[in-house]
């Protein structure tokens, strides 16, 4: 009996490039699985900058994961912008700028839910020397900034968290607003 040959490679949803000691992303291996690829794993590599702009039309249309655990990267990492990604998680980086670096997500991954940023010098937590209200306060924040998001760090995010958030950061952007515009009036 014959049997039909594959045309295809098999079908590709995730791809791992975790320990490779990566210092630069190799496009080459992302771009041969870039139409089926759902979740890519760099974790655990040197990685310090993130351009991956892959132009091809449909290239990581399908991408809703992104690993980037235990790299370089800073609050001042540049994304493109990736409508389809829903999680990102960049655990022990070396993000220390809460704004910088939550404002590049907001803007990057318009559709994000889930956020696990653990043991960063921003993200506060008993882990790292933070204290309980410096951890509610990173919570709030990011939570007020990121209005669809589920999950923050492995915890779901409760409505009343997210009701406190809004409270909480409306009246600081409030108040800054009106600053700046009795600044412009000066």
């Amino acid at each position: 009996m014959d049997q039909a040959v594959p045309t295809q490679p098999p079908f590709v949803t995730w791809l791992s490039l975790a320990h490779q000691g990566l210092s630069e992303i190799p496009y080459e291996v992302i771009l041969e699985h870039s139409c089926r690829l759902e979740a890519l794993d760099l974790s655990y590599n040197l990685l310090v900058e993130y351009p991956l702009a892959v132009q091809r039309e449909g290239a990581l249309e399908r991408l809703h994961t992104l690993i980037l655990d235990q790299n370089q990267y800073t609050s001042h990492v540049k994304f493109p912008f990736m409508p389809s990604v829903t999680a990102v998680c960049i655990n022990q980086n070396k993000i220390h700028n809460l704004p910088v670096f939550v404002d590049e997500i907001s803007r990057k991954f318009p559709n994000i839910k889930i956020l696990c940023m653990m043991n960063n010098e921003a993200a506060s937590s008993y882990f790292n020397g933070g204290s309980l209200t410096q951890y509610q306060d990173y919570r709030q924040y990011v939570i007020s900034q990121l209005p669809a998001l589920e999950l923050l760090d492995d915890t779901v995010v409760l409505e009343k968290e997210r009701a406190q958030a809004r409270k909480t950061y409306r009246i600081q952007q409030s108040s800054q607003h009106g600053r700046k515009r009795r600044e412009v009036h000066r």
